[in-house]
């Protein structure tokens, strides 16, 4: 059976989820501990992250966007992409786009919000199928891995708070793709609404945030697709200096 190696509530390990659930195939779910999974996919992958597909042949695939492209190589129906090219290639622009800039963006802005409410930690865990850590070895541990994490995906001060003042922005984008139709507008949710949903969803976790995106298009895109998702970093993480003004 096909192996998929996640870490619990990583956005691109939920849109895979996503993906597969979709296309009927049957897997086995392989979850890491944060930041054990660093050492361990390198060990297996050469790479550090997840998520990773191993096909019960063997063969390896490492990132949402080349397993997605690879699901639909095994199992053509629903497909992730369109048919036609013009919006094929509208869609593949905007999952890049969620992948490359979104992606990252959201893991900064959550890391950086765990570390000035590590005791929302566990809620991360909920439905994990590893063993709950104990809240007392949370609060030992959870620094520590806050650090490490932040310096991986580079979430300094600095670039959080660019990253919340360029939301807006991003948001204002998605919602632009929706009301085009290259997002949310076919009867099965296509590779980019799965890789930009997830991203949108984590971001619905975090308290500071939610207001941006309550009431957009993205907001319901994300909830619609992924209406089970662990987590929640109450309101008030953040300075409020760092906090743009949510829309009207």
């Amino acid at each position: 059976m096909h192996k998929l190696y996640v870490v619990h509530s990583s956005h691109p390990s939920e849109t895979v989820k996503k993906a597969l659930a979709l296309k009927g195939i049957p897997y086995k779910t392989v979850e890491l501990l944060i930041p054990t999974h660093v050492p361990l996919q390198l060990l297996r992958f050469r790479r550090r992250t997840v998520p990773a597909l191993k096909l019960d042949g063997g063969e390896k695939i490492v990132g949402s966007r080349p397993i997605l492209r690879r699901l639909d190589e095994l199992v053509a129906d629903p497909p992730l992409l369109p048919a036609d090219d013009g919006a094929r290639d509208a869609v593949l622009e905007a999952e890049r786009w969620g992948d490359e800039l979104l992606q990252p963006l959201t893991r900064r802005i959550a890391w950086a919000a765990l570390k000035r409410r590590p005791t929302a930690i566990p809620s991360y865990q909920e439905a994990s199928q590893l063993p709950r850590l104990p809240r007392p070895v949370v609060r030992l541990l959870g620094p520590g891995v806050i650090a490490l994490e932040r310096a991986l995906n580079h979430a300094s001060d600095d670039a959080v708070r660019a990253d919340l003042g360029a939301l807006p922005g991003h948001l204002d984008r998605i919602d632009g793709w929706i009301v085009d139709g290259v997002l949310g507008g076919a009867k099965e949710p296509n590779a980019a609404d799965l890789q930009i949903g997830a991203s949108l969803r984590l971001l619905t976790t975090i308290g500071d945030v939610r207001p941006l995106l309550a009431g957009r298009p993205g907001e319901a895109l994300a909830t619609a697709l992924f209406a089970d998702f662990p987590g929640d970093v109450p309101a008030g993480a953040y300075p409020a200096d760092w906090l743009p003004v949510a829309r009207a």
